[in-house]
């Protein structure tokens, strides 16, 4: 369903109506099926209206936004932050196989994910954002 604002040539007056989608609104439209709730002239137009879509993204971002922050809380609280020192500390643990009780997180530029994925060493990359609520 879409909902348009709707003008009257005629007297000017404006209304909303929905329709189906924007298609069925040009086969009404060219059939003369449209009419003025005020005058009842058939010299109907559509007029600029802002969507309602930017509560529906906003909705969407904050979903999102909620579920980032809760697996960065995930990650925080079951791996271990190195910080700047990614790619070495996953270089230490590839070679030498060393068994940790956790995993690792951190920083690493793209040069050296690039390097450490030629290695054979697989990472993630995870958006990090900062959780303003606190």
């Amino acid at each position: 369903m879409i909902k348009y604002r709707l003008k009257c040539e005629n007297c000017n007056n404006t209304f909303d109506s929905w329709f189906s989608s924007s298609s069925k609104f040009e086969k009404l439209k060219k059939k003369n099926f449209l009419n003025c709730h005020f005058c009842n002239s058939k010299n109907i137009t559509k007029t600029l209206m802002a969507p309602s879509i930017i509560s529906l993204k906003n909705n969407k971002d904050n979903k999102i936004k909620k579920r980032i922050l809760e697996f960065q809380k995930f990650i925080n609280n079951n791996f271990e932050n190195v910080g700047d020192d990614f790619a070495y500390k996953a270089r230490s643990i590839h070679y030498t196989n060393k068994k940790r009780s956790k995993g690792i997180y951190g920083s690493a530029t793209n040069k050296q994910i690039n390097e450490l994925h030629e290695e054979g060493i697989e990472t993630q990359i995870f958006p990090w954002i900062e959780d303003n609520n606190n």
